[in-house]
């Protein structure tokens, strides 16, 4: 039994590391994941917000995307606004309950959103509906959107203004490299708007009190 565990943690380990180098050799994703951090910073910069939604595994993500931009990632800095649509469970259930699931998300992209803010929906297939019609809505909105999908990049890969695709078909390893793209795109905003080769003054004093985030 030992044996046996000793070598699913070798090979899950293995399995990781691959797809991480695989992003890492790919041109295309690393493109996307550039072009994906330089509209978290341009959000911030004209003062707008970020909305994060996902399903299951990805909806932790949405939450910890959420956590470390409305809080803080590598250093004290002050709050900027980001909103997590899979945490508020009254909501939630209501919207499933009157409209159906698939409406969970666009109802809360129509109600917080406004024209320049960003929209980033986590799912591994590209084909999650309920994140395909919060990207329709976005559209409506003057909201862009970042995808951050499997290898396929499903629909999401049609519709979303970028797409970040992971280039493996296994749902935990896809997952797992999501959470590293989201360390990586707060990386980006909060060295940016904050870090010491940017005059952070403006910024600093735009967010200073981050308390209304659909206005």
């Amino acid at each position: 039994m030992k044996s046996l565990i000793q070598k699913l943690i070798n090979e899950q380990i293995a399995e990781s590391v691959l797809v991480k180098q695989a992003i890492a050799q790919s041109p295309e994703t690393i493109l996307a994941i550039q072009q994906a951090a330089q509209k978290c910073v341009a959000v911030y910069q004209r003062g707008n917000k970020i909305l994060i939604a996902g399903n299951g595994g990805s909806a932790a993500d949405a939450q910890h995307m959420a956590a470390e931009l409305s809080g803080r990632f590598n250093f004290d800095r002050p709050g900027i606004p980001a909103m997590a649509l899979t945490a508020n469970s009254s909501a939630i259930t209501a919207i499933a309950n009157d409209y159906g699931y698939e409406k969970v998300f666009s109802r809360q992209v129509q109600a917080f959103s406004k024209h320049g803010d960003l929209f980033v929906g986590i799912s591994t297939s590209g084909n999650s509906s309920n994140i395909l019609l919060a990207v329709e809505e976005c559209q409506q909105q003057g909201v862009e959107s970042i995808g951050l999908t499997g290898i396929s990049g499903g629909k999401m890969a049609e519709v979303c203004d970028v797409c970040v695709r992971i280039p493996s078909k296994s749902t935990p390893r896809v997952q797992e490299c999501h959470i590293l793209i989201v360390h990586m795109l707060c990386a980006a905003v909060e060295e940016v708007l904050f870090g010491k080769q940017t005059s952070a003054e403006d910024t600093s004093q735009r967010y200073a009190n981050p308390v209304l985030l659909s206005a």
